[in-house]
């Protein structure tokens, strides 16, 4: 982390998760983790790392009260594993309680600002993010979604929230950036505390999933709120953090900015097995050696793969990681064995994407056209 600042719109790459919670104050899971009746995949396998004031959120589970899932994902392109993990992050949420509802926003203002992508391509892509979310298995009826640049209340949130920042307090957190960036940071905060407005029922616990990179938004939206909170009532949302998926190539996170690096939920499903059979490991040189001493499965962006999306049982994803660390397992057989499985559930993932573009469309306008009726 370049000057120990985590950054949202570079190649944040992190080598110790431990001194986000001492540099960055975000808390340990080992708090919370007991009261999840059904932890999900990440929760278990200490992907999701760290939260901050988790215990809300459980808090109204528990009492059967209504609360938000929110995360905002940039329509620069097509899903790809780093997305997906926010996305299932959001559908987990949203399946522990009937009083759940999910707002995702299409962040088509960051893209334009930080990717240089205009609004009418931002808004061909959203269809397709947003199949892929259903497909992944978001519940519709208990779904907002919209686009930043469409939605006036965000944009009305930005404007009073620019009465209580300075330009030193934006560079403290983001560093030196264009305008347009620290405007989009804004507009994020604005995206995190809508569902708090009464037209949403008013102020309730909010909880957003992002990457560890992401955290500068959470920490900017929890100063607004608690700066605003006389005038809106606003609770500071609650937060949780998935560690950030190694690229293929081995060198930093995994980012649409590089197709090398990762695929897509829409990839040819033959290409992306090329794509991991070519892919780094933490094997090493020889496989006498690999036999003898083992492989380094916690280097590997291969066995990434395995631990965070297609080694669905625990017992499956440890037997991987056992066998590179013992020998057993050579980097050839193992990604051999991965590309099979990442075929396989691209092509089952696909079919399932494309019977629900129409229902994405749908949805969007349902959405757009309940949010024009409240603003009236």
């Amino acid at each position: 982390m370049e000057n120990d600042r985590l950054d949202p719109w570079g190649e944040t790459s992190v080598d110790n998760y431990q001194r986000l919670h001492a540099e960055f104050g975000i808390e340990r899971m080992d708090s919370v983790l007991p009261r999840f009746k059904n932890p999900s995949l990440h929760m278990r396998r200490g992907i999701d790392f760290g939260q901050r004031d988790l215990g809300r959120i459980l808090d109204a589970i528990d009492n059967n009260k209504p609360f938000a899932v929110m995360s905002g994902i940039k329509p620069s392109g097509i899903f790809h594993l780093g997305t997906k993990m926010t996305a299932d992050d959001m559908i987990y949420f949203q399946s522990l309680s009937k009083k759940a509802t999910v707002f995702y926003a299409i962040a088509d203002v960051e893209a334009y600002n930080d990717n240089g992508l205009s609004l009418q391509d931002s808004s061909k892509i959203a269809v397709q993010n947003v199949a892929d979310i259903l497909a992944l298995g978001l519940d519709p009826e208990r779904a907002v979604v919209y686009k930043q640049s469409q939605e006036i209340r965000v944009m009305r949130l930005a404007t009073v929230f620019s009465a209580g920042v300075t330009n030193n307090m934006l560079r403290a957190i983001y560093g030196e950036r264009q305008v347009g960036l620290y405007l989009s940071a804004l507009i994020q905060a604005g995206d995190i505390l809508m569902p708090q407005l009464p037209e949403f029922g008013g102020p309730k616990p909010v909880v957003v999933p992002v990457g560890a990179d992401q955290d500068p938004h959470i920490r900017l939206s929890r100063d607004l709120a608690n700066s605003f909170q006389k005038d809106f009532g606003f609770i500071p949302p609650s937060s949780i953090y998935h560690k950030l998926i190694k690229s293929l190539d081995g060198a930093t996170k995994m980012s649409k900015r590089s197709s090398t690096s990762t695929f897509y939920l829409n990839e040819d499903p033959a290409s992306a097995a090329r794509k991991v059979m070519s892919g780094f490991t933490g094997g090493r040189p020889t496989v006498e050696e690999q036999r003898r001493i083992g492989g380094e499965a916690d280097k590997c962006p291969i066995y990434d793969l395995y631990l965070f999306h297609f080694a669905m049982e625990d017992e499956y994803a440890k037997r991987v990681y056992d066998e590179c660390y013992g020998g057993v397992r050579t980097c050839g057989d193992c990604k051999k064995e991965l590309a099979t499985l990442v075929k396989r559930y691209l092509e089952e993932h696909q079919k399932k994407r494309e019977s629900l573009m129409k229902d994405a469309e749908e949805l969007l306008e349902k959405s757009r056209k309940t949010l024009d009726s409240m603003a009236r």
